[in-house]
């Protein structure tokens, strides 16, 4: 029998706060099974045991026929922003103790004195001093003695937390030797474990490391506790196979690593769902649209590669690990539409969220939102159930609507299509800095709009921000799921240098870029090994010009190909492109080293979409767009046939979102039933 990952379906699963979607994949019969469970808060590893039984049901197959489940969660997410993680406490160099409140030592808003900064997520009385630092060249230049260990491991123990991270100043030029300290304080502390900043990320700046330390430490009993109870309800059902863990950067782990490095996977949600519109986009450039309920994430490919960034944030502090680079540029569908003391029409970023909703929930809210709008200007119906399960009042949202226009001596219809038009012209002047930053131009680009709400709000977006064409995935509410069935096995190393490049330089950095090669190699045969036999490597650099501030990251390609010729021409490439200009004989300092491992897993091959359904006449309702109420066409995108054009204004609905075509645009399924969307020339929205 074939126990290869590619001899059996794989699911993805992805625990969002309202719903856990699930996608199982049969390779022997290249077929796409999809299924929407209702989260369980209270225990989020019952969701995903339920979901797994009912997709399993709906594909009519039995557990023994899995090989593989990919499973991404924000559950790490969400403590980090909830702040309820651990007790956790920071063990770190004498002198530093307030590293956390001084942070980059900045304001949130340079214009506005009465803005808070974010809270450190660990209290300073839970941060011991310790006499131990190394010189930038990773020499010990303080150690402790025995005594002063005793003392800090007493001062630890008698906070009674759950665990310890320890941050040694210039800790990174010296890993394994900081690893030591962490063993012997964790020795004196018995079962509490102590976990070294530079073993866990060796990258310059102490207040980033810190944090990417004791954030893994403040949600890793959390993570820990969910994964054991998946797997002990999962192993009840009789499903014992590899369970794989999506992560930030685009990639998946085995539950082992996700388990040791929870950090790596705080953004796996987002990261999955670029994942599928890469794959989706074919080698072509795109725009991902992710607008759910609280936001709007996009992210942006030249040439339909994911892009990666090195440094983000979460919960308002900053990342410094690689992540698929998202950014949020507005509102959701749950954002409320209000208006400000000045009369001017205002939507998000408040949000009135899964509960109470808006107000067509009926769930008491009170306060109209974006998807409210959809509802009073005809785009959603009211007779079908939002995500097959909740009814929409129609009524109650357009009475909400109709008391927001009372100031502004507008009709409810007025104020949604002013809503959704102000919500759109965010959307896009977001789009237009991020794509004027990476110079793009919108029309060479297509937008992959997904979650429940990106389908409707994608057209008008495209619209305002110059895109031509849209691609609508078959099933947009459940594309994150989908992206993480194929994804790769994906582990970053990382080495800070803070080296020039000069020939007397390179040996340095060739061994360092050796070092980091035999690590990743013994990581993937102690790892995965198992699960993939195809591996690659790719090297990135940070570089800059001696005395600026921050670095480049440049692209470098297999660890045998990087030459020191290479990176000086690549560094100054990139910096021509992203400033316009370049200083060649300016030293150039290369500050750190990371090296990808990428473990190809099985990919599904779908079989040519053929919808042979018989033709279904569409039917019709009235719609608020620009130039006010107009008839457009509702379609059921099951109706759809691979020669199906539909011309705007037009609806079309299916029990995960609604797609929207207007005016001047034209749709029709493409080869494998993604719905194509395309501004007719010389048209207009």
């Amino acid at each position: 029998m074939d126990n290869s990952p590619a001899a059996g379906a794989t699911v993805g699963v992805d625990v969002g706060g309202t719903f856990t979607d699930f996608v199982l994949f049969d390779p022997q019969r290249q077929q796409r099974f999809y299924h929407k469970q209702p989260s369980t808060p209270a225990d989020p590893a019952l969701a995903v045991s339920e979901g797994l039984q009912a997709i399993l049901q709906k594909s009519h197959l039995p557990a023994s026929a899995l090989s593989l489940v990919l499973h991404g969660t924000t559950l790490g997410l969400n403590a980090i922003i909830q702040r309820r993680g651990a007790d956790i406490a920071l063990a770190i160099t004498e002198g530093f103790r307030d590293v956390l409140e001084i942070a980059r030592a900045r304001m949130p808003s340079s214009f506005d004195f009465h803005a808070d900064r974010e809270a450190p997520f660990l209290p300073r009385r839970r941060v011991v001093e310790i006499p131990a630092r190394f010189s930038p060249e990773g020499e010990v230049t303080q150690w402790p003695t025995e005594a002063a260990l005793a003392q800090a491991a007493e001062e630890l123990a008698a906070l009674n937390v759950s665990a310890v991270a320890l941050v040694t100043i210039n800790g990174y030029a010296n890993p394994a030797r900081e690893a030591e300290l962490a063993a012997e304080l964790a020795a004196r502390l018995g079962t509490v474990p102590v976990l070294s900043s530079a073993q866990l990320w060796p990258e310059i700046r102490e207040y980033e490391r810190t944090l990417v330390a004791g954030l893994n430490a403040y949600i890793q009993p959390l993570m820990q506790r969910y994964f054991t109870r998946l797997n002990t309800l999962l192993t009840g059902q009789g499903i014992q196979v590899p369970l794989l863990i999506t992560a930030s950067n685009g990639g998946v782990l085995p539950l082992d690593a996700a388990q040791q490095r929870p950090v790596d996977t705080l953004l796996s949600g987002p990261a999955s769902g670029v994942t599928a519109a890469s794959r989706l986009a074919a080698g072509r450039g795109f725009v991902s649209f992710d607008m759910g309920g609280t936001s709007s994430d996009i992210s942006l490919s030249a040439e339909g590669e994911i892009e990666r960034v090195n440094r983000t944030e979460i919960g308002g502090l900053p990342l410094i690990l690689p992540v698929v680079g998202v950014s949020a540029i507005g509102a959701g569908g749950g954002s409320l539409v209000q208006v400000d003391e000045y009369g001017i029409l205002k939507v998000g970023p408040e949000s009135a969220g899964a509960d109470p909703g808006p107000v067509a929930y009926r769930r008491g809210g009170t306060q109209p939102t974006l998807t409210d709008c959809y509802l009073v200007s005809g785009i959603l119906s009211a007779e079908n159930r939002l995500a097959g399960s909740i009814e929409l009042d129609r009524e109650a949202a357009t009475r909400a609507l109709q008391q927001t226009g009372e100031t502004l001596g507008m009709e409810a219809a007025e104020v949604a299509r002013g809503a959704i038009a102000v919500a759109t012209a965010q959307m896009a002047t977001e789009l237009n800095k991020a794509l004027a930053q990476r110079g793009l131009a919108s029309d060479e680009l297509t937008l992959i709009p997904f979650g429940g709400a990106g389908p409707t709000h994608a057209n008008f977006f495209a619209a305002e921000a110059g895109l031509q064409r849209i691609l609508v995935p078959l099933r947009p509410g459940t594309f994150c799921a989908d992206g993480a069935i194929g994804a790769d096995i994906r582990r970053d190393f990382v080495r800070s240098l803070r080296i020039t490049l000069t020939a007397g330089s390179w040996s340095k950095i060739a061994a360092t870029l050796e070092e980091l090669h035999q690590l990743a190699e013994g990581w993937f045969t102690q790892q995965a090994s198992r699960l993939s036999s195809r591996v690659d490597y790719g090297v990135e650099a940070d570089m800059r010009y001696v005395g600026q501030a921050y670095e480049l990251s440049v692209s470098l390609g297999s660890p045998q190909d990087v030459t020191l010729e290479q990176l000086r021409a690549r560094f100054q490439q990139l910096h021509q492109q992203r400033y316009g200009f370049i200083t060649p004989e300016a030293t150039v300092e290369l500050t750190t080293l990371r090296l990808y491992l990428n473990a190809a897993l099985p990919q599904p091959e779908d079989k040519p979409f053929d919808a042979q359904t018989a033709h279904v006449a569409p039917a019709s309702r009235p719609v608020f767009l620009a130039g006010g109420w107009t008839e457009a066409e509702i379609w059921q995108r099951e109706n759809l046939r691979t020669d199906s054009t539909i011309h705007g204004p037009a609806v079309i609905e299916q029990d995960d979102t609604t797609t929207v075509i207007l005016p001047g645009w034209t749709a029709r399924p493409d080869a494998h039933g993604n719905l194509l969307i395309v501004r007719i020339p010389g048209g207009t929205a």
